[in-house]
């Protein structure tokens, strides 16, 4: 059922759990996953001047450890590629799925873009709106359905 998974993460605690969610699959469904990383350019052009470069630089770094967080997370076995794209994050996310042609991607319900969305982050909104493959949303914060203690303590 699931061969190659893409798992769209930002190193925000909901990636984060979209992460450990895809790598569970792929352990399960001895599936290749492709971490995907997208820098996205506006947020570049917010910055000033020449400070923008340096900005581009910081957010590529942490592009490129949310990706590599991945592959150290995998499981013994698990093929992982890593990639960070840049433009604009559904969109190329999108994209990337449908260049590997995935069978899931996988992404967290809210990222670092913030308040964007409503109840799903505005990537995440997009990305099931317009990806072809089946799109597995994983919630950033747990619930206390999710057996976490801490949560409603």
């Amino acid at each position: 059922m699931f061969d190659l998974l893409v798992v769209a993460t930002d190193g925000s605690e909901s990636g984060e759990r979209a992460v450990a969610t895809a790598l569970d699959l792929a352990a399960r469904f001895d599936a290749t996953v492709h971490a995907v990383s997208v820098v996205d350019p506006g947020r570049i052009d917010e910055v000033p001047g020449e400070e923008a470069e340096t900005a581009r630089e910081a957010l590529e770094e942490r592009a490129a450890a949310a990706t590599e967080a991945v592959a150290e997370q995998a499981a013994s076995g698990t093929e992982v590629s890593t990639v960070v794209r840049e433009g604009r994050p559904a969109d190329t996310i999108v994209d990337y799925a449908e260049e590997v042609d995935a069978d899931t991607v996988a992404l967290g319900t809210r990222g670092r873009g913030g308040e964007g969305g409503f109840l799903l982050g505005s990537v995440a909104e997009a990305v099931v709106r317009t990806c072809e493959c089946p799109v597995l949303t994983v919630r950033g914060t747990p619930t206390p359905a999710d057996g976490d203690p801490a949560v409603g303590a």
